[in-house]
């Protein structure tokens, strides 16, 4: 009997494993006859959650035997990683595969593979399966772990193979990644929200809540810790409710605390947290330690009370604004960034002004500014006060000029101060100069050796261009 139908495996990771030889051997049979590697590509859509999994899925396929090639159009193997947030995500997925569908025709060795959040959608898995039926694989986001298992059956059993799971209580972590930047990473701390806010989709596509264990979450980051990495961003969907549900597990507080002890790492991060739960043990431990960076990202969405509440967001303008301020006046020098949508229905301009209030009022650091989309599926898309694009084209500009103006006076602030970087990458625009970033999550380009990639060093911020600094290193770090 195959092992793929026995018992023999002790565990999903190690049946993964299985696989990941598997599909090497068959790559191995495909080179022989190319006379070369076999390629692929991997293109992410959406959030920092979606980086962190198409590392993954990158991770796998190299182990597996692939070559990692930046030519989407002639590599052997193309994965979309797909973000369902907003609709426009979804076209732009449909305008990739449309230009890949010519291209299929011409290679009909070429595989395509579709993962992600996009795919939790049922009308989307009936449209790819009416119209673009030239793809070879659909999985979601509960199943990515099965990933090598699918890619063998893809090139095994040649038709079309969706795998989409409503929900899952499994956690895979431990299967090989393939980390972007040698010196940081995300680490998954949960999955899914609970929150249901009426315009949002991740809900229903990401699933409920469900929290690693924080010994397994600290292990992962030991081992990163011992391979290099100084920063690590820990990643959840609402990362304040981490822990609950789960019996004898720490806070998310409690949990910083056990990750600041960890020897190596020297930043910490995290994204993205919930005004409505964000507790006052959260702002002293990031008060207390040296390690947390300091910036804290504070979904708004909006400055109404009347909208916060059709949005089911659970707090009022007046507790995000006492939160944000008591934030700034614990944490002085944090930097606090948000998301703001405009035009949700049954918006007004009065509504815009409470925005634009809280805006002033907070001094973000920056904000990601939108435009209310519809999606199907959601509550807020059936709300019959749906407002005008006339509307949005009036306040958007409004709430974007506020939003950038309090960003450019806190950058300023800044200016001629000195202060610690990690070194990212070479500039690239300028191959003598690096570009770094500072706790506040801000951007500086100065002069430096490539070799100092990857390191911390003391950095002054001389000339502030508004969203970016030029500066110089100083020293040693």
């Amino acid at each position: 009997m195959e092992k793929e139908h026995s018992d023999l495996f002790t565990n999903e990771t190690e049946r993964q494993l299985y696989y990941i030889e598997k599909l090497n051997a068959v790559l191995k049979e495909k080179e022989a006859l190319l006379g070369r590697k076999v390629t692929c590509h991997v293109t992410t859509f959406g959030c920092q959650m979606n980086a962190r999994d198409s590392e993954k899925l990158l991770g796998i396929l190299k182990n597996a035997g692939f070559l990692e090639t930046d030519d989407e159009e002639n590599a052997d193997f193309v994965i979309f990683n797909t973000c369902t947030v907003r609709d426009n995500a979804n076209q732009r997925v449909y305008g990739r595969l449309g230009a890949l569908k010519s291209v299929v025709k011409k290679n009909p060795d070429k595989k395509i593979a579709l993962c992600g959040c996009m795919m939790q959608e049922n009308s989307v898995i009936e449209k790819l399966r009416k119209s673009y039926g030239f793809v070879n694989l659909i999985f979601g986001t509960h199943n990515l772990f099965k990933f090598a298992e699918l890619c063998y059956r893809m090139y095994k059993e040649g038709e079309m193979i969706i795998d989409i799971w409503d929900k899952t209580d499994e956690i895979v972590e431990d299967l090989p990644v393939e980390r972007k930047y040698s010196f940081k990473s995300g680490v998954n701390i949960m999955f899914g929200c609970n929150n249901f806010c009426t315009y949002c989709i991740v809900p229903y596509v990401r699933g409920r809540e469900r929290s690693r264990n924080s010994i397994e979450i600290i292990r992962e980051i030991e081992k990163l810790a011992k391979d290099g990495v100084k920063e690590v961003m820990l990643l959840g969907q609402n990362v304040n409710s981490y822990g609950k549900g789960l019996e004898n597990e720490i806070s998310f507080p409690e949990l910083l605390k056990e990750v600041c002890k960890v020897e190596g790492i020297e930043r910490i991060r995290f994204m993205t947290s919930h005004p409505k739960d964000l507790s006052d043990e959260l702002i002293e431990v990031m008060k207390s330690s040296d390690k947390i960076c300091r910036h804290l990202h504070l979904p708004l969405q909006s400055g109404s009370t009347k909208i916060l509440t059709a949005m089911n967001r659970r707090y009022t303008k007046e507790s995000y604004v006492e939160l944000a301020l008591k934030i700034r006046k614990e944490i002085p020098d944090i930097a606090i960034t948000s998301d703001i949508i405009v035009g949700f229905p049954g918006e007004t301009k009065e509504d815009i002004d409470d925005t634009i209030d809280v805006i002033n009022t907070v001094s973000f650091d920056g904000a990601f500014t939108f435009v209310y989309s519809k999606r199907t599926g959601t509550p807020a898309a059936g709300m019959d006060n749906q407002v005008s694009e006339e509307f949005v084209r009036t306040h958007f500009d409004r709430v974007l000029k506020t939003v950038q103006d309090n960003a450019k006076a806190q950058a300023h602030k800044k200016t001629g101060r000195t202060e610690k970087v990690l070194v990212e990458e070479i500039n690239e625009h300028d191959s003598s100069m690096l570009t770094g970033r500072l706790s506040n999550n801000l951007i500086v380009h100065f002069k430096g050796d490539k070799s100092l990639i990857g390191t911390i060093v003391n950095v002054k911020l001389n000339e502030c261009k508004d969203f970016y600094y030029y500066g110089e290193m100083i020293g040693d770090c």
